[in-house]
């Protein structure tokens, strides 16, 4: 690969599974970014431990520790930037981050949800979804903004709705397609093949045309 790896700062709050994803995809040779760090605001991140043994950089900035979000932001802003980081992945970091966090990160903070935004925002995704009775769901990757699961689109993942599913088992799934589009959309936008432009996210690359996924089948 030519050119140098975007340093980016992985924020978890749990085990990290995406985190290790995006930690996995870096080790492909043509990788545009490497995770120079992995941050939690709880101590007992069970990611934490994983990311230790795999040579990586941690740190905790427990919030609990913190009065008010602001001075929370602060301080997890001066450990980021410590690390030098010029790119940001939450993965299932659990703590809303201020308007100015977020628009100091703007168009460098990614997210992952758990469904095809802008449907099913906030929490109980996977219920939701049933309860809606949608045939295809699936996952979004996105630039963070101070409005919740609202910023531009840079890749989605889309997953059948079986019959049958409860919550758990559609999670799972779910779980399996953002482990797969969540390093792909972190390695455009390291990469300069994702841009975002008047509010939009523009690709150089072309869509994927392949194969259009019925839910269920038309066979």
């Amino acid at each position: 690969m030519s050119g140098q790896r975007k340093r980016t700062v992985v924020l978890i709050s749990g085990r990290g599974s995406n985190m290790m994803a995006l930690v996995e995809g870096a080790r492909a040779a043509d990788c545009t970014y490497e995770v120079a760090a992995v941050i939690s605001n709880r101590p007992d991140a069970a990611g934490l431990a994983w990311a230790s043994e795999q040579g990586l950089a941690t740190a905790v900035v427990d919030h609990r520790q913190f009065a008010t979000r602001a001075t929370f932001d602060s301080a997890l802003a001066e450990t980021i930037s410590g690390s030098g980081a010029e790119l940001i992945a939450l993965a299932g970091f659990m703590r809303i981050l201020g308007a100015d966090f977020v628009g100091r990160w703007h168009g460098r903070m990614l997210n992952i949800h758990p469904s095809l935004l802008p449907s099913f925002k906030g929490l109980d995704t996977h219920q939701q979804a049933l309860d809606a009775g949608v045939k295809i769901t699936g996952c979004t990757v996105h630039f963070v903004t101070a409005e919740m699961d609202a910023g531009p689109i840079i890749a989605q993942a889309a997953v059948p709705v079986a019959e049958g599913d409860t919550a758990e088992s559609l999670a799972a799934r779910i779980l399996a397609a953002e482990h797969r589009v969540y390093p792909m959309a972190l390695r455009l936008v390291a990469g300069g093949q994702a841009v975002l432009r008047d509010g939009r996210v523009v690709h150089s690359s072309g869509v994927n045309q392949g194969d259009v996924l019925f839910s269920p089948s038309d066979g």
